[in-house]
């Protein structure tokens, strides 16, 4: 969701640098350090783009990391990016930071077109295959029965009834094997070594990389400039904590990568002041979470905190802005029923409540 949800305008925001004036078009690249190119493709959605990274591999050709969603838009800027802007080589490896469509959609259609492999954590390349295998199905009771704890009207529910499945949809057939990555594990990529941060809360075990010799962070969703990364809880792990994780993340990499890397983000522009930056999104997620705690003076549902947490209610229309921000408000209520700072109940119907 955006930084300017109800509050978070008024935290006073670091100065972050953007050294670069423009971003690449679709199809076009732009060289941020020596040896690792940008490029962008488009996204069929509001957030229009996602930022794809190439790094020399020596003569084996370039690695990249993250390929774009599936779609005509995004095949087209690949095959313009083949033809003008890879020095005639081919691709040596592909790298997902995690298994979110725009990420991961286009690697199945690379790895096989040029023989190459998939390298990835273990928990997205399987937490990927396992969605994907739900396309075609009928939405499962669990997740009926999830939404209708949360507060959604019938109409939603069966709004969600016709959208399930179509994760899949957006994703070409996943290679059938992968290299596993781990967290902190140094992989040399051409002339230079990148260590793999994982973080968590945005996605099960997402793959940040880190070169201390170039003073690069690629950080893919964990961190990003102008916006903050979706914490969601989803109906296959309904008591999952992902906001304590995504905080504890936060630490994590500000212990580990210094303050003077070029951070290289999915979305938005490279920039300078990581530090600040995650500070900010952690004094953030603090803010949002006073507010929620002052709204459950009297019980609510997790559709009644909206105005809480992002400053405007939203409708049930628009069944994929509803879903993010259930999911969102899932995980702020969940971090604070786990600390025991609230209480839930269910009534007959199956809707919970929650309250100081």
């Amino acid at each position: 969701m955006s930084d300017t949800a109800a509050g978070r305008d008024r935290l006073p925001k670091p100065t972050l640098e953007y050294p670069f004036e423009q971003p690449p078009e679709p199809g076009a690249a732009l060289e941020v350090a020596p040896g690792v190119v940008w490029m962008r493709m488009p996204l069929p959605m509001v957030l229009n783009h996602i930022n794809i990274w190439a790094i020399d591999d020596g003569g084996d050709g370039w690695a990249i990391v993250d390929t774009g969603m599936r779609t005509d838009e995004t095949l087209a800027a690949w095959r313009q990016l083949f033809a003008s802007a890879t020095d005639g080589r081919r691709l040596s490896r592909v790298f997902a930071t995690h298994m979110h469509p725009d990420h991961i959609g286009m690697a199945g259609w690379l790895t096989r077109k040029f023989g190459i492999r998939l390298w990835m954590t273990r928990l997205e390349y399987m937490h990927c295959r396992v969605l994907m295998a739900d396309t075609g199905r009928e939405a499962p009771d669990d997740g009926v029965a999830f939404y209708r704890r949360a507060g959604w009207s019938d109409a939603a529910i069966e709004n969600y009834r016709a959208r399930f499945g179509n994760f899949g949809k957006r994703i070409h057939a996943m290679p059938d094997s992968y290299r596993r990555v781990v967290d902190g594990e140094v992989i040399r990529i051409g002339a230079h070594e990148w260590r793999v941060i994982v973080g968590t809360g945005h996605s099960p075990e997402h793959a940040c990389y880190h070169c201390p010799d170039l003073k690069l962070l690629i950080s893919g969703d964990q961190v990003l400039p102008r916006i903050s990364s979706n914490v969601s809880v989803h109906p296959t792990e309904p008591d999952e904590n992902p906001m304590a994780d995504w905080l504890a993340s936060l630490a994590k990499i500000k212990a580990q990568v210094s303050d003077d890397v070029l951070v290289l983000p999915s979305h938005n522009e490279c920039f300078r002041g990581l530090h600040g930056r995650l500070d900010y999104l952690a004094a953030a997620q603090q803010r949002t979470l006073a507010r929620l705690r002052k709204s459950l003076a009297e019980p609510r549902r997790t559709i009644d905190v909206f105005a809480a947490l992002f400053g405007r209610a939203i409708g049930e229309n628009d069944v994929g802005l509803l879903s993010l921000a259930t999911g969102e408000s899932q995980a702020c209520l969940n971090y604070l029923l786990q600390r025991g700072e609230i209480s839930r109940e269910v009534d007959a119907e199956g809707v919970a409540w929650y309250s100081r």
